[in-house]
């Protein structure tokens, strides 16, 4: 493909509240054995894109432990290949990144060693997919300077998450606000832009002579009605994961059958790091009704329309309803749990009960002792 892929997964979201303590956004578990990144850099691999390079900085370790490996997305090939960058302190410069347009500065290197003529660039905290190739093709059929990647949700309950656009009878973007606190707008960006690569290389630098950070605020919508900026509509399921509900309401989605057939059964798929667990093992007297329950998990109760991550273990007489259980949680005997997001690594003592509201999802972290003399 004539492009290269920059990923932006190095931004933490305070309305994930706990869930993003110790891990990147980008990095949060998705349908029971995938993470958020995955779509993206998914994406990128089936339409071609041999070349990726990921900017990281807020809990960087979640993110590069699970791609300390190219292979599961086929980028380790001789050419291209999967790139982490994060903030490096040097004889030049000593900051973290400052913003996503300073992430693509400080590391400006990698887009001038690069030959593709474009670049897309995406977030990591979405959940998605999509031909970019079509992408591409739009943006030089329309032979546009930028182009939005965007999605009419409808209905749009907190604008302060998104980006909004508007757009003429030939999708030429005439507006572009970024979290507005009110807009009776419906057609958001979702993070998803192309670019010429020496264009974007000019911007990044003149924005960063003129002390801007933000690749939105301090290019983008700097230039809107400079530089011809057209919006491409993805038209297939899309949702952006930064909230506590929208992560507890994505993850839900999967548990219908035509999600998965879509993202898991249907070409082409979504690839993550794979772990070498055992299947789960449902025991005697276990009962599992529309729920997804990943490799390594070990079921001895009820669990009813819920997603169980890996390496988690439910004990006798246990009842989950309407929850997530992230990976490696042990839940002890004649505990309830409904609306619920239990963290990963937790220990639920036995004879809990936890119960949040469809509304108002409740965060469990419990950090026992597993094992106690």
């Amino acid at each position: 493909m004539k492009a290269i892929g920059l990923i932006l997964a190095g931004g933490s979201s305070s309305r994930m509240k706990e869930l993003t303590k110790k891990r990147a956004t980008a990095a949060m578990p998705i349908a029971g054995g995938y993470r958020s990144i995955d779509f993206v850099l998914s994406s990128m691999a089936n339409s071609q894109i041999s070349k990726v390079g990921v900017f990281t900085q807020f809990n960087a370790k979640s993110l590069a432990q699970h791609l300390n490996s190219s292979k599961w997305w086929d980028f380790g090939r001789k050419q291209g290949g999967l790139f982490v960058f994060t903030p490096t302190q040097t004889h030049d410069n000593n900051q973290w990144y400052r913003g996503t347009a300073d992430a693509i500065a400080q590391n400006i290197d990698f887009l001038k060693s690069s030959h593709e003529p474009y670049v897309i660039i995406a977030s990591g905290d979405c959940v998605y997919k999509m031909d970019m190739n079509k992408l591409l093709e739009y943006h030089i059929q329309k032979n546009a300077d930028i182009t939005i990647v965007t999605k009419d949700l409808g209905e749009v309950e907190d604008p302060s998450r998104f980006g909004f656009v508007s757009i003429d009878s030939n999708n030429l973007v005439t507006d572009f606000e970024e979290k507005p606190i009110m807009t009776d707008k419906t057609l958001v960006s979702t993070g998803i832009y192309v670019i010429r690569r020496r264009q974007l290389i000019e911007m990044i630098e003149r924005a960063g002579v003129e002390g801007g950070f933000d690749l939105v605020k301090d290019i983008f919508i700097r230039y809107k009605g400079i530089k011809k900026i057209y919006a491409y509509a993805l038209d297939s399921y899309w949702s952006n994961i930064t909230t506590v509900d929208s992560y507890f309401k994505t993850n839900m989605d999967f548990l219908k059958k035509e999600m998965r057939e879509y993202f898991f059964d249907t070409n082409p798929q979504i690839a993550s790091k794979i772990e070498d667990l055992p299947p789960a093992k449902y025991n005697a007297g276990s009962k599992v009704k529309n729920s997804l329950v990943a490799s390594g998990c070990i079921i001895n109760a009820e669990v009813t329309d819920s997603l169980l991550f890996k390496e988690v273990y439910v004990g006798n007489n246990c009842t989950i309803r309407n929850s997530i259980i992230l990976n490696d949680v042990y839940i002890g005997d004649n505990t309830y749990i409904e609306n619920c997001i239990v963290e990963s690594h937790g220990t639920i003592r036995a004879n809990s009960n936890y119960v949040g509201s469809p509304d108002d999802i409740k965060i469990i972290l419990e950090q026992n002792e597993r094992y106690v003399l």
